[in-house]
């Protein structure tokens, strides 16, 4: 596993462009709270440390991830965001039900990203087990949440820069 080797959330600050200007929405999942808190913290806290503004930052929590795909349509729908960072976890227990919440959540933030034309960021954990969790949302594997933000925060600067299209039929 890649993840054992090194701190994933380390990134090179200078080749991060600023989202100063840029208008960010993050859905956070109540479910495993106390992983999904460390996340959005984290994530918050990038963001405004590239340059957005705590106004431009909106954030709606849902039930579970499940309901993640949901809640980042609801706010696409009522604000011009520039992407949307959804942020979850979903521990594999003793059924398979985490294969198909991952699939369904990572599928449904795939087809908006494409029906809306910018990014919906996958910022879910889908460890095996809670300490999993914990090394991913803060502990020695670094936080998701950053990552999510830096994502977030790159391709927002992408499409800005590639300018706005308009959505083909069917998308």
């Amino acid at each position: 596993m890649a993840s054992a080797l090194k701190n994933l959330s380390e990134y090179n600050e200078q080749n991060i462009p600023s989202a100063e200007g840029l208008l960010f929405g993050i859905v956070v999942s109540e479910w495993n709270t106390k992983i999904t808190h460390a996340l959005y913290e984290a994530c918050y806290e990038t963001l405004a440390k590239h340059g957005a503004r705590e106004e431009n930052i909106h954030v709606i929590q849902v039930p579970g991830s499940f309901e993640l795909p949901a809640g980042a349509r609801m706010l696409a729908d009522r604000l011009k965001v520039d992407a949307v960072i959804c942020l979850g976890c979903v521990i594999k227990g003793e059924t398979s039900h985490n294969e198909y919440i991952n699939y369904a959540v990572a599928n449904s933030l795939a087809n908006l990203g494409m029906m809306y034309g910018r990014p919906f960021v996958f910022g879910v954990l889908t460890p095996d087990n809670e300490q999993q969790a914990l090394d991913r949302a803060g502990g020695k594997h670094g936080n998701k949440g950053v990552e999510a933000a830096i994502t977030a925060i790159r391709m927002a600067d992408l499409r800005k820069n590639l300018g706005e299209t308009k959505p083909k039929i069917g998308f």
